[in-house]
């Protein structure tokens, strides 16, 4: 499947699975195989302080992580459950326009383990973080480990 057909594919499946990325206004920005970039509009997810909500901050960025480990499976036609096991944010900058979430794949040998453990045991962790800047600088830095079980 083509970067622009999984992007739509991943598009729809939050819109389906996820339904709190309609009201957040979440978009799929773009994939290019290896970073996944996802947007959203302050203006529904903005505070009373007029910068973005700290929990749809936090949303963004974590289903950053969840879609690319959805692509990933999917580039590999495999089909499974993804949750979040653990994460925890770092809010450094306020953020007070539309955002972005950039979430890359890890190195290789990470994904190639990750895919071997999933294939033979059914289940298997994933270590991912993701950014929002705020220009050139970090506004939020988000770790999370992903948990994926196949379906069978």
């Amino acid at each position: 499947m083509a970067e622009v057909d999984l992007s739509q594919a991943l598009q729809a499946t939050f819109e389906h699975e996820i339904p709190i990325t309609r009201q957040i206004g979440l978009e799929v920005a773009a994939y290019d195989g290896a970073t996944l970039v996802l947007r959203a509009p302050l203006v529904p997810n903005v505070n009373h302080k007029s910068t973005a909500f700290a929990g749809s901050l936090n949303a963004v960025a974590t289903l950053a992580g969840w879609g690319l480990v959805w692509l990933l499976l999917r580039e590999r036609g495999l089909r499974g459950t993804i949750v979040i096991h653990e994460s925890s944010s770092q809010y450094r900058l306020p953020v007070r326009d539309d955002f972005q979430a950039i979430c890359s794949m890890p190195d290789a040998r990470q994904v190639e383990t990750f895919i071997a453990a999933l294939r033979r045991r059914g289940k298997a962790r994933l270590a991912l973080s993701a950014n929002i800047l705020d220009g050139d600088r970090v506004a939020v830095a988000f770790s999370g480990s992903y948990v994926a079980f196949l379906d069978r």
